[in-house]
């Protein structure tokens, strides 16, 4: 038997079709009595469809509080586990490296977020982070406003441990989170070679984890997530079955509150190979950057890629499709911003880039810096952390007209 709404949704196409075939025949009707018609009416084209709803479910924040040392909330199906000697260890030292973070290190960025990146057009923005690792503290400290995030990395998105996958082995698992997260607490950024071991499966099979755990310890509340993909027409799509022959764009897309003013935000995490050997041929991707609209760009602890020739897609995407870009000095190099209508305001100090970057030295971001309009910047951040002086360029396009 059909069910009424096969019913109620069968009527309403026949009904359509109906009003379809009576409109071709008062038309024709019209003509064969020798009247024009004058004008028709054009149907506006069909919208694209909404997309996909995140899913909502507990299970991202209950494990991602119990990683980050954070108890649980009422029924959390870690309970149990929080009781457990080692969990209590891991509690206690996070909670003391975090006090550290939260009462030097985060004041200062949000009184300069507040100060030089606060603008209606900066907090309505999509933000794009390429080269991100899980970096979702810093992404959120200097845009803790915006509806979407979008960052994109080399590691793979991976899954979530279960409180069953954790409990095999508690005090080893935490240790390994520990020491997982000590870089962006104590330097500010990942580093490469750490990740490569950690988060392909020695410690975490993917960045969703860390990602996860970063956003709950910073008063955020994790609603939902989905598996996505970024497929070859560029849409963001539940990730499925992938095809041999496609180029996967695996991610996931984590949806999630914050508990100051309850707002809701969306962060995506895409994995793939940005060098352009990978990129000319990920058609996804490119369609997919094409589409973005009103962005604002983020760049870190890049390992200068973008300074090379074989970069030169990305970095190209980001200058055209950008209304602005926050960057340190392994960012953008600073001679692109000459070439189009930027307005580039430079904080902290440049001095040689640290340790084996040394010969990324920019003369020209030199010569900027010995401008008068040198703004100072209250915080440590990027390599050469607590050993050189840091430094942000915040480049602003001049003109409303931008390339696409």
């Amino acid at each position: 038997m059909f069910s009424p709404n096969f019913r109620n949704e069968y009527l309403r196409r026949a009904s359509l079709d109906w009003r379809k075939m009576l409109g071709v025949f008062l038309a024709s009707l019209l003509l064969s009595c020798g009247h024009t018609a004058t004008s028709v009416a054009q149907a506006p084209p069909a919208a694209e469809p909404p997309p996909e709803p995140v899913p909502h479910s507990r299970d991202a924040n209950d494990v991602a509080r119990f990683l980050a040392g954070m108890p649980g909330t009422p029924d959390s199906p870690f309970a149990r586990l929080e009781t457990d000697p080692s969990w209590i260890q891991h509690k206690q030292a996070l909670d003391k490296a975090w006090s550290n973070v939260e009462k030097n290190s985060l004041p200062p960025m949000h009184d300069f977020q507040t100060a030089e990146l606060s603008g209606e057009k900066i907090q309505k923005s999509l933000v794009l982070y390429p080269f991100s690792g899980p970096d979702a503290l810093m992404l959120t400290t200097f845009f803790p406003h915006n509806a979407t995030y979008v960052m994109v990395a080399l590691e793979p998105a991976g899954t979530l441990p279960t409180e069953k996958q954790l409990a095999k082995n508690l005090p080893k698992t935490l240790a390994q989170v520990r020491e997982k997260v000590s870089s962006i607490l104590g330097r500010s950024f990942f580093i490469t070679r750490q990740m490569d071991r950690e988060f392909r499966g020695q410690v975490t099979d993917g960045l969703f984890s860390p990602i996860a755990q970063l956003l709950v310890r910073t008063d955020h509340t994790i609603l939902g997530y989905r598996l996505v993909r970024i497929n070859p027409e560029g849409k963001v799509t539940a990730r499925g079955d992938i095809p041999k022959d496609e180029i996967g764009n695996r991610g996931v897309q984590i949806e999630y509150q914050t508990d100051s003013d309850h707002s809701v935000h969306q962060l995506f995490y895409f994995s793939l190979n940005l060098a352009d050997d990978h990129l000319k041929d990920n058609k996804g991707f490119i369609t997919y950057m094409n589409g973005l609209k009103d962005v604002t760009s983020y760049f870190k602890a890049t390992s200068y890629m973008t300074h090379h020739a074989d970069f030169s897609i990305i970095r190209d995407k980001v200058l055209a499709k950008s209304a602005a870009i926050l960057q340190d000095d392994s960012g953008i190099p600073y001679k692109y911003f000459h070439e189009q209508p930027w307005h580039v305001q430079v904080y902290g100090d440049y001095v040689r880039p640290y340790g084996s970057f040394r010969w990324m030295e920019q003369p020209d971001l030199r010569k900027a810096y010995a401008e008068p309009d040198r703004k100072p910047l209250n915080f440590k951040i990027g390599y050469g952390y607590s050993k050189v002086p840091s430094n942000l360029q915040f480049a602003s396009r001049v003109t409303a007209n931008r390339k696409d």
